[in-house]
């Protein structure tokens, strides 16, 4: 919100970064090819990289960092991307949406996946960042990530130059959707990942539940509040995109699209489950917690009640009330106990007969 409320009140179509600041360069990768022939290479001039181009071949122009807008401009004006597509690549808090414009269509979505170099410094491993996927009219895909460094594309990447299924053959509508669906499918990867941790913390939970444990379920809660918001505009993201009416997507295409549609809903259908078994398990905590401490006030209430006629008791005969008057003669309502001989021992036998009494009800009662 702090970052947003920078560019409350500027025209529609300002190029303006909000995101995370970082000191890298932007990287540019370039993957060219058809059924039979495959170029890559990384760039850092976009000038030098579209000096490859070969025509009758699709193109994927990968773009990492969009935190340098004026590359990001420079690239967009190349190929003639509407200013307020260029506004939403660099506004990182932008809502997955689908755009269909004259010469091409824009995808914004969030990409979440874990990022194994996070994951040995810290526990909390999980990345979501802002990508935009645009398919061009020139059989040409740009893809803009938010962030330099991994992403969930190397399958894609795989099958590319190993030339494996179907995407070396189709277009780069077929292209563009196998993005997505690698987008969706990483989805799936972060599900189950949390699924078990869930079901770790569920045991720990019936187990021994403490305010560690607790945090643990916050951070959990927190992660599947920013996947929900990340992955429930997905649904109509894909829809849109299947029945758009654009040439640039062939009717063969709208298949897989259909199946990436299939995929999201199945998605959003466990994070509610998830979200579900969450709030489950803070009701479970919390149900533990006043176990236990109904059970500690249980065991405190049995040990007074048995105190009680022990201290009475105690009391009583504490007072050494002997009622003697001024000749030294002894007076009636006197504590005759107090000089008999065996009066120490009959009163630790009232305790204890006291005490096993109590005892005894207690277990009578299933109290103990």
């Amino acid at each position: 919100m702090k970052h947003m409320s920078i560019k409350s009140g500027a025209p529609p179509g300002t190029l303006m970064y909000l995101g995370r600041e970082t000191k890298e360069d932007v990287r540019i990768s370039f993957i060219e090819y058809n059924e039979k022939e495959f170029f890559e290479e990384d760039f850092t001039d976009i000038h030098e990289c579209l000096s490859h181009v070969k025509k009758g071949l699709v193109k994927w122009i990968n773009i990492d960092g969009v935190h340098n807008t004026k590359i990001v401009e420079e690239i967009c004006k190349m190929f003639a991307i509407h200013p307020l597509t260029i506004e939403d690549i660099s506004n990182t808090n932008q809502r997955p949406k689908f755009e269909d414009f004259e010469k091409y269509l824009a995808t914004t979505m969030k990409m979440i996946f874990e990022d194994q170099t996070l994951k040995k410094q810290s526990d909390d491993a999980l990345v979501i960042e802002q990508l935009t996927i645009i398919l061009m009219s020139d059989q040409t895909v740009l893809s803009f990530q938010e962030a330099v460094g991994g992403d969930v594309f190397d399958v894609i990447r795989n099958r590319l130059r190993l030339g494996k299924g179907r995407i070396r053959k189709c277009g780069a509508d077929y292209l563009m959707y196998a993005l997505v669906d690698a987008v969706v499918d990483s989805y799936f990867d972060v599900l189950e990942k949390i699924g078990d941790e869930i079901e770790i913390l569920e045991d720990n939970l019936i187990e021994n539940p403490n305010p560690k444990l607790l945090h643990q379920l916050h951070n959990i809660k927190r992660q599947m509040v920013y996947f929900r918001k990340a992955i429930w505009p997905m649904r109509e993201l894909i829809n849109n995109l299947e029945r758009s009416e654009s040439e640039l997507i062939l009717e063969s295409t709208n298949i897989y699209l259909r199946d990436a549609h299939d995929h999201a809903v199945r998605v959003i259908d466990t994070t509610e489950t998830y979200r579900d078994l969450l709030s489950g398990l803070m009701d479970l905590y919390m149900s533990s917690v006043s176990n236990r401490m109904n059970e500690v006030m249980k065991t405190l209430t049995i040990i007074t009640t048995i105190f009680v006629p022990l201290t009475f008791v105690v009391g009583v005969y504490g007072m050494n009330f002997q009622n003697v008057n001024s000749a030294g003669k002894t007076l009636p309502f006197n504590m005759p106990e107090l000089y008999s001989p065996y009066g120490y021992v009959i009163v630790w036998g009232l305790m204890i007969a006291l005490t096993m009494t109590l005892l005894v009800y207690f277990r009578r009662k299933k109290w103990i």
